[in-house]
């Protein structure tokens, strides 16, 4: 298939809350507690909530920016594309991509919207989030109706409210909401506990997909403090490796037999072996641990059950067969580092090369469409939805990489990183 022709849709990228997100939506009571950003001394801006500050405004929204100059900043919305916090820019910069659609996760709040429920006051949590959410839904991707696959937060502190949330924002059209990886790790039960039980009911009910982001337990692998810091980035995947066996082997799948979860930005190369493994695990070891998967392998239980999501993996889509192609969505990741933005399609390309037609599509966005209910060509002619006809569109965009003076030294080694952050939380 030609680069021009392919249609593509994104089930990973990411957004920065604008300034004004609560203060102008918050009802008056809370007017005085509303998150907002001011600009400190040294020029960066940070959100501040209840006295806590965050520690940065992008946290790695680096599209456009020169690849010297990657790191964990930006630190002040001066520093970003404004296609990281508006949405027209953003649209612009997805025709300029040659990107038909984009489901975006949260910043502020982190992945799981963990931030709203970390003060006692949940009547005040629960309404940020529903703010955002709205918000989310309704302006942002309700601005340019086919574009979005709308992405839902839930209030972590109370699965019976989870539920809720899931069933009113089903009702808006939202048919996917965030969830972690690992929500031990974050001090909350974990998947092998029926505590989420009434969250998992809502999302089988309303078929909503429950993204498992990497680093949505707060978590990532570090091998060392004194590795540099390309170890842990490598490594970023394995905790999707790790989510998808606890899950797998957790009642959850089972229990809730058309569940769906996602494991965003995860990766596909290491799926295969992954999938021989547990089947072996389950075949040689059943009759001591007590797993049961009645008639059925482990393996095809994830197939059932998981979507699986890539940015740029020739490995995986060269044996897509045994990852199951059925489940495989693409990533593009703006406007984060890994991001292939704006030459997404010709690097997706390279790993396309010799895939039938209907493969491509299915990887590209027909997966994505039925996974998560979204559906543009409702709203826009197909014959507009490509790569070339939304470049054509957008060819004024400046997509250069250009630099705001700040060349990253580093963080080197995982300590250095873990002081770089410690130090802008003040």
């Amino acid at each position: 298939m030609r680069v021009d022709d392919m249609i593509l849709v994104s089930v990973d990228d990411h957004l920065v809350e604008p300034a004004d997100l609560f203060t102008e939506r918050i009802p008056s009571r809370y007017a005085d507690v509303a998150p907002r950003v001011i600009r400190k001394d040294d020029g960066t801006e940070v959100w501040t909530f209840l006295g806590k500050e965050m520690a940065n405004i992008g946290l790695n929204a680096v599209a456009g920016r020169s690849p010297e100059e990657y790191g964990i900043d930006p630190t002040a919305f001066e520093e970003m594309r404004p296609g990281c916090y508006d949405v027209d820019a953003r649209v612009r910069d997805m025709d300029a991509n040659g990107v038909l659609g984009s489901m975006c996760f949260p910043s502020f709040s982190g992945f799981t919207g963990q931030f709203y429920g970390r003060d006692a006051d949940h009547d005040l949590g629960l309404t940020l989030l529903r703010i955002y959410n709205d918000w989310h839904i309704d302006e942002w991707c309700g601005a340019h109706p086919g574009r979005f696959i709308p992405l839902a937060v839930p209030p972590m502190w109370d699965p019976a409210l989870m539920a809720e949330e899931v069933r009113r924002v089903a009702a808006k059209g939202c048919h996917a909401v965030t969830f972690s990886e690992n929500p031990e790790k974050l001090g909350l039960p974990s998947f092998h506990e029926d505590h989420w039980d009434p969250f998992f009911a809502a999302c089988a009910d309303e078929s909503t997909v429950i993204c498992l982001h990497i680093g949505s337990s707060s978590q990532l692998v570090v091998t060392s403090v004194h590795a540099p810091i390309d170890v842990m980035i490598a490594l970023t995947p394995v905790n999707s490796v790790q989510a998808a066996a606890d899950l797998l082997f957790s009642p959850v799948l089972r229990k809730f037999p058309s569940i769906k979860f996602a494991l965003s930005e995860g990766g596909i190369g290491w799926i295969p072996y992954f999938l021989e493994r547990v089947d072996y695990v389950y075949e040689h070891h059943r009759a001591w641990t007590g797993q049961d998967f009645g008639d059925r392998l482990p393996s095809q239980v994830f197939r059932d059950h998981v979507v699986t999501c890539f940015i740029d993996d020739a490995v995986g889509v060269r044996i897509r067969d045994l990852v199951g192609i059925d489940t495989i969505c693409w990533e593009c990741d703006y406007p984060h580092s890994d991001s292939t933005w704006p030459h997404a399609p010709e690097a997706l390309a390279k790993s396309l090369d010799g895939v039938p037609d209907d493969e491509v599509d299915k990887l590209t966005h027909r997966n994505a469409m039925r996974h998560f209910q979204y559906d543009p060509f409702a709203h826009l002619d197909r014959a507009d939805c490509t790569v070339g006809a939304l470049r054509a569109k957008a060819a004024d965009v400046d997509v250069s990489p250009r630099s705001v003076g700040k060349r990253s030294s580093g963080p080197a080694t995982v300590a250095d990183l873990q002081a770089e952050v410690d130090k802008r939380k003040g």
